[in-house]
């Protein structure tokens, strides 16, 4: 199966699924090939993995939502940013394995001092919250996919 089909194929049965699994299209991915999060990856790059990731979800959310481009992009930026996933990262912490606290505590100490705007403890967080969403999405997307779920629950 190619990429393209897989993708294809879990963003539609993503839409006829229940409407409680916003992260479906994570469940696919077990049939790309497999990269190794290790050493050759660090905390940094990972949580960049992670940022792109942590959008394209916000996005596929925004996809079943009525309305023009500008309102679902303003959407999708509210949820990207630091502050927001800082919170994401607040909501799930009681739920994280120690292997995810970990790679939270990574990316967030190499998380330097963010922009002069923001504040550098939100933007640690934010920088761990991506570091573990990288790692997960390498290693385990069905565990990731529990996690993004489980935001969607507290969010209702």
């Amino acid at each position: 199966m190619t990429s393209e089909a897989l993708i294809s194929g879990s963003l539609s049965s993503g839409s006829s699924s229940s409407a409680s699994s916003t992260a479906g299209w994570l469940a696919g991915l077990s049939a790309l090939p497999h990269v190794v999060a290790g050493p050759e990856l660090g905390p940094l790059q990972l949580a960049w993995l992670g940022d792109a990731v942590w959008e394209l979800h916000q996005r596929l959310r925004q996809c079943h939502r009525p309305g023009r481009s500008a309102d679902l992009h303003r959407a999708v930026v509210a949820a990207v940013r630091a502050d927001a996933q800082a919170l994401a990262l607040e909501q799930l912490e009681p739920l994280l394995s120690e292997t995810e606290l970990d790679w939270v505590r990574r990316g967030r100490n190499r998380a330097g001092r963010g922009p002069r705007a923001g504040e550098a403890g939100v933007y640690g967080r934010a920088t761990g919250f991506e570091t573990m969403v990288g790692w997960l999405f390498l290693q385990n997307p069905s565990r990731l996919a529990e996690l993004l779920d489980q935001l969607e629950e507290n969010a209702r």
